[in-house]
């Protein structure tokens, strides 16, 4: 299993050698630093610490820094693990987009926008009511919630309003349109979660894998 920190830089679309048009997503999918290199022996599980985006020394924690200070590292803004990791590296590589190959499957996780706190229609994609006939102010509102006399509470789970975004989300089996290795940037097929500027992680499919990974076109 392979992965990356990387950043959302936003859309485009591009053309295959066909001519047909491919939404893509544009990310920044490196450099990334390897912080430090976890196994069995030491730590009780394999593992690889990757670091992504350059900050300043004296904007992260006391904590943070000691760590860097330990590993020889200098501070980053986001640090990751990948267990399992399947490329042989060493503390101090640095890895970056070439570590996938167009045409390969990768799973993006991210943090979908915050929408704030929305309705049922909105947030839940409920019908809504009646916009004539005497509805009187409930073309937008949920209804009835409770069960009368018994149990005489709401249920829980009952769909309400509330907030709406601002959750991991994982987007699955999305194929790698194109590598631009000079600019560390990945062009990926579709939609990943977040806005402009998340970070967000690009790692291999799990449920395709490179081995299986059809050819490119």
């Amino acid at each position: 299993m392979i992965g990356l920190l990387g950043k959302k830089l936003g859309q485009t679309r591009v053309y295959d050698t066909n001519g047909v048009v491919i939404p893509v997503t544009v990310v920044l999918a490196g450099p990334n630093r390897v912080m430090q290199c976890k196994t069995v022996e030491s730590d009780g599980y394999s593992a690889v610490q990757l670091g992504f985006d350059d900050q300043k020394e004296h904007r992260v924690t006391k904590a943070l820094r000691g760590h860097f200070l330990k590993h020889k590292s200098s501070p980053v803004k986001r640090v990751r693990e990948f267990r399992n990791f399947s490329l042989n590296v060493k503390p101090g590589d640095v890895i970056g987009a070439n570590i996938f190959a167009q045409g390969d499957f990768v799973d993006a996780i991210g943090v979908t926008k915050g929408r704030g706190f929305e309705g049922v229609v909105k947030r839940h994609h409920f019908r809504g009511g009646d916009s004539t006939h005497g509805s009187k102010g409930w073309h937008r509102r949920p209804g009835a919630i409770g069960q009368r006399l018994f149990p005489g509470t709401v249920r829980r789970g009952m769909r309400m309003p509330g907030h709406m975004g601002q959750v991991r989300r994982t987007v699955q089996n999305l194929q790698v349109v194109q590598v631009r290795e000079s600019d560390n940037v990945l062009l990926i097929k579709g939609a990943v979660p977040g806005a402009k500027g998340d970070y967000i992680v690009i790692r291999e499919a799990k449920k395709m894998p490179k081995k299986s990974s059809p050819p490119a076109s």
